[in-house]
């Protein structure tokens, strides 16, 4: 047999044993492989959960800033102040007084003598109508006004001369009384209307500007058959009643120091500190300070169911880290203003140290894996972050687990990623986010071992967190539209005849500005505050 037969005869009866070697061998390679693998992936695990990595580490140096300065914001209480008129009425049927008595110090002229005219009234129901103009309060009144006395001498002499020319008998029946004594009586009816234009002054006094009317119908007394009208001797002693009734009202009133005495209760419920934040809201502790600075009010104005008075009161607010007791003078004056427009306006400066924004913002993204592309190189899973200041540039920190997908092993790493960003509140949505990224030099070798892998993952990270590197400051907002709803609440508990409405309809974030260790946060909150009154105390 040839050589080379006996050669292919050999090569095929050892392909088995030679196929056996290679199987060997690559059963070998891949078992190295598998134990390298799991070598390197426990070396890594152990290193995370044994020595985790500084999410400081070569982080760029932030130049310090200089510290915020104290901030406090101007808040506005504007509230309308209606007193129904029903309750108007229902205090001056109180204090108005029922009956009128007095005695006339003009006696019907001439014509008696000894005469003694008195007059008893009493009023009805007293009626109170709003107008544009004035509060007009009128009454009906009804009475008696009764005359004793003689006809004086003079009186008949004048009569008989007077109706001698008409009838000589009459002439002479008047002479024969001028010596009888008299005791007349006739009804009396009319209406007695005051008018008011109310007015503020800046002592804190109301000064009513009262002014009254009286009118009597045309009665008639009739003395020895003549017809003596009853209206103008009986006008002069109501209008003398009533003017003098009007001066003592019009005295209570503006020396009445109610509207002072509720306004320094307003104001000293007012002038405190409350809590703010704390819990779980993801917020440090503090207190929103109220301090009221200055009143006003614009007059009053009437219309057919209420007098309104629109009064303001401006404060000034701040959050600080702890509770305060703010010194708020009452002030010694009223500004009176043309208008006022009714509402509630509180500002809210928020000073929140980086450590607690820090908690929101890893709150918000730890675990979250980015990108989400399944054809990414590298999938990225954020462990850790930080937030730090630098210039008009916020610097994230993101402590991060990079695991690649390209190789059969799926080799991951840790690293940190610092990432730098201009902060731009948006209002609509209201969070903070980071525009104009860019990442920090130091992040370019920070995977290590991914080496190319990780860094073609960058640009997927870069876009992923332009959507994602955000702050959401809702939890500002909602916990300090709770708390100043909570203090409102306070300030809805009715008393005897009046009722608060008092609610915050929204709270905005406005502005943002920090420091090296602290952001600010500017808030706004509006609502609507109210003051119906529909009993007030006697007069």
């Amino acid at each position: 047999m040839a050589r080379g037969a006996l050669d292919t005869i050999i090569y095929w009866m050892t392909a088995p044993v030679r196929a056996f070697g290679q199987s060997v061998r690559f059963r070998l390679i891949v078992g190295a492989a598998a134990i390298i693998a799991i070598f390197f992936s426990a070396t890594l695990w152990a290193l995370d959960r044994f020595f985790p990595a500084d999410i400081t580490a070569n982080a760029p140096k932030l130049a310090a800033l200089p510290p915020l300065k104290p901030l406090t914001q101007t808040s506005f209480i504007i509230a309308p102040v209606a007193v129904t008129l029903p309750a108007i009425q229902t205090a001056l049927e109180k204090a108005a007084p029922r009956d009128l008595a007095g005695k006339s110090d003009n006696p019907v002229s001439t014509l008696l003598a000894k005469a003694d005219v008195g007059i008893t009234m009493g009023r009805g129901p007293i009626a109170v109508t709003g107008r544009n103009d004035g509060l007009v309060i009128s009454t009906p009144v009804n009475g008696n006004l009764k005359v004793t006395g003689q006809v004086a001498a003079q009186a008949g002499n004048l009569t008989g001369a007077l109706t001698g020319l008409f009838n000589r008998a009459i002439g002479k029946q008047v002479k024969t009384i001028t010596s009888q004594v008299l005791d007349q009586h006739a009804e009396v009816h009319g209406n007695i209307t005051i008018t008011a234009r109310p007015a503020l002054t800046p002592g804190w006094r109301l000064e009513p500007n009262m002014s009254g009317q009286v009118s009597i119908d045309n009665g008639a007394l009739s003395l020895a058959g003549i017809k003596i009208k009853v209206a103008p001797e009986v006008k002069p002693l109501i209008d003398r009643e009533v003017n003098a009734q009007i001066a003592a009202l019009q005295n209570r009133l503006r020396n009445d120091p109610i509207i002072e005495r509720t306004m320094r209760r307003e104001w000293a419920e007012t002038c405190r500190s409350m809590p703010f934040g704390g819990g779980n809201t993801g917020l440090p502790e503090m207190w929103l300070e109220l301090k009221p600075m200055r009143a006003a009010a614009a007059q009053p104005a009437i219309d057919a169911k209420a007098v309104t008075l629109v009064v303001g009161m401006q404060a000034q607010t701040r959050v600080v880290a702890k509770q305060t007791k703010p010194d708020c003078p009452f002030p010694k004056q009223l500004d009176i203003v043309p208008q006022l427009a009714p509402g509630l306006t509180v500002a809210l400066p928020i000073d929140v140290p980086f450590t607690d924004v820090n908690k929101l913002l890893e709150a918000q993204l730890k675990g979250r894996r980015f990108p989400n592309d399944p054809n990414a190189p590298v999938e990225i899973e954020v462990r850790k972050a930080r937030l730090g200041a630098s210039g008009d540039r916020l610097l994230i920190s993101l402590l991060v687990k990079a695991r690649e997908h390209k190789s059969w092993f799926g080799f991951g790493a840790t690293a940190t990623l610092h990432i730098w960003g201009k902060p731009v509140l948006d209002r609509e949505k209201q969070i903070l986010r980071l525009t104009d990224l860019s990442l920090a030099v130091e992040s370019n070798a920070a995977f290590g071992l991914l080496g190319a892998a990780a860094q073609a993952a960058v640009p997927y990270l870069k876009d992923a967190l332009a959507q994602n590197a955000v702050i959401d400051l809702k939890p500002f907002a909602a916990d300090a539209k709770k708390k100043i709803a909570a203090a409102l609440a306070e300030f809805r508990q009715a008393g005897n005849g009046t009722r608060v409405d008092a609610a915050v309809d929204d709270l905005r974030l406005t502005g943002i500005e920090f420091d090296s260790k602290t952001l600010r946060v500017i808030a706004e909150a509006t609502g609507r505050v109210s003051v119906a009154v529909s009993q007030l105390p006697s007069l």
